[in-house]
């Protein structure tokens, strides 16, 4: 099979954004006399959209009511509107990926679960306009992962059908939008998620390095 698109998760995935995401979630929760959180608790706690971020955040403060959850979401979106892309950066080899990828023809998209502002936002901050042909996050039309339609929207928009799209992310619900829409899966472990949890959902490629996905490219080709 020749794959005509990689498509990519972003947080954890293709950039380390632990920083950020702990740094804005802290200054939300300080507003309500909660937390701070570590960034170690954040990656258990980060991965399926802001609400769920806050409320697994509330509750890990001690907030079993979620007391506070309404009025913190629109300060947390506040805080992460102007701070999104705090200390944020590639994961090491991930531009080398990028490039090695458009030299063999293939087309490049995110999709995400941050909402779609402060996606465009950190891949134009970190990679640049125009590096990527399609950037998804979570907006009116595109439910968040694990469903399918945000993977198989940028599939669509790029020409290819699922079969020929690899679909990379670093935690469960990542490993189940890849399988739901039936797309190559694969894991990466760099991210903020283990093996055991990506393994659990039998990817294709479980990959310690995004080098290690050229080797896939090259027996696909």
């Amino acid at each position: 099979m020749k794959y005509k698109c990689l498509i990519f998760d972003l947080d954890g995935t293709l950039v380390n954004s632990i920083h950020a995401l702990t740094y804005c979630t802290n200054q939300a929760l300080a507003r309500f006399g909660l937390g701070p959180l570590t960034e170690e608790q954040m990656k258990t706690i980060v991965g399926d959209g802001y609400r769920m971020q806050m409320r697994r955040s509330l509750l890990a403060c001690g907030d079993r009511e979620l007391t506070h959850y309404e009025a913190i979401l629109p300060v947390y979106m506040e805080i992460f509107g102007r701070d999104c892309n705090y200390k944020m950066h590639a994961y090491d080899g991930i531009s080398e990926l990028l490039k090695e990828a458009r030299k063999k023809g293939l087309k490049l998209a995110v999709v995400s679960n941050k909402p779609y502002a402060q996606a465009v936002a950190t891949v134009e901050h970190v990679f640049g306009k125009g590096c990527f042909d399609q950037v998804i996050g979570e907006r009116e039309g595109i439910p968040k992962k694990p469903d399918p339609t945000g993977a198989l929207t940028a599939a669509a928009a790029m020409g290819a059908k699922p079969s020929e799209c690899l679909y990379f992310g670093d935690t469960n619900t990542d490993m189940q939008t890849g399988k739901n829409a039936k797309m190559t899966t694969v894991g990466v472990l760099w991210g903020f998620r283990g093996r055991e949890e990506l393994a659990a959902f039998h990817p294709e490629y479980l990959i310690e390095k995004p080098e290690e996905i050229l080797c896939v490219l090259e027996e696909a080709d």
